[in-house]
């Protein structure tokens, strides 16, 4: 059974999708069979895999996938991306995703709606990392109960570190209700610097969440911007790419 890694946080701009990417180049480049599933009608973790919307009508988004289960038509048929540049297989999404949101609010056992897409696939790879919208709706909470970790990337600045207690309550209330497993594998610290500004903000992430902040720390660098535009993983010789290496290799620790 695939391990399914939820990336969130309701605060834009922390660096969650350059992380799922970069994350899944990482475990793909270990031999790992991976999955990247956007779940954000923004559709960014689409495009840095290489998909255009044009391509949409060959491929299952994500948003079609949630609204066959609704509709309990089957999905076996939809066909997934492939991201050569990084080895991995990606389920899209468009701005349609947004709408769909809408929808999943009525339906019944709406929670599971994203688990239930993703269960054909828990035994045709070994990890399902999903790229999570900035917000604590309803895709949100599908994310968390379909996952088994969640990934919280915090960039080291003020606002973003004081957000971080209404997404933890959320994941209390899953745990104590719809996803009894589902474990925070950490806080990962984003968008590093030497400045002061940035090293007091760390400083008190690990005075508020101690053990939950992970060794890991990705530093702030032109070279995640250079990726996103040319679509392609941070180089594994560069500081940013193996700090992206250094993640998958701590997240191991919870068995991916």
């Amino acid at each position: 059974m695939a391990t399914t890694i939820a990336i969130a946080n309701q605060k834009g701009g922390v660096g969650k999708t350059t992380t799922a990417y970069n994350l899944a180049a990482a475990f793909a480049a270990n031999g790992k069979r991976v999955l990247l599933v956007d779940c954000d009608p923004q559709g960014n973790c689409s495009e840095y895999a290489g998909f255009r919307e044009e391509d949409a009508a060959g491929m299952g988004t994500l948003e079609l996938r949630i609204q066959e289960v609704i509709q309990n038509v089957p999905t076996a048929s939809l066909d997934v991306g492939h991201c050569a540049a990084i080895s991995v297989d990606f389920i899209p999404a468009t701005l349609e995703l947004a709408t769909t949101e809408l929808s999943m609010q009525h339906a019944l056992s709406r929670e599971t709606l994203l688990r239930r897409v993703l269960e054909p696939f828990q035994t045709s790879y070994d990890i399902l990392i999903l790229d999570c919208l900035p917000s604590l709706g309803v895709l949100l909470l599908n994310a968390l109960t379909a996952a088994d970790l969640l990934l919280i990337p915090v960039q080291v600045q003020k606002f973003a570190v004081s957000g971080l207690t209404a997404l933890l309550d959320v994941v209390r209330q899953v745990r104590a209700t719809v996803n009894l497993d589902l474990s925070v594998a950490g806080i990962l610290p984003t968008m590093v610097n030497h400045t002061l500004v940035s090293r007091n903000n760390l400083q008190t992430l690990y005075d508020r969440y101690g053990n939950l902040v992970l060794n890991t720390q990705i530093h702030h660098g032109v070279m995640a911007a250079r990726s996103v535009e040319e679509q392609v993983a941070i180089p594994a010789t560069c500081k940013l790419g193996e700090e992206y290496r250094q993640l998958a290799e701590e997240l191991q620790k919870w068995g991916v």
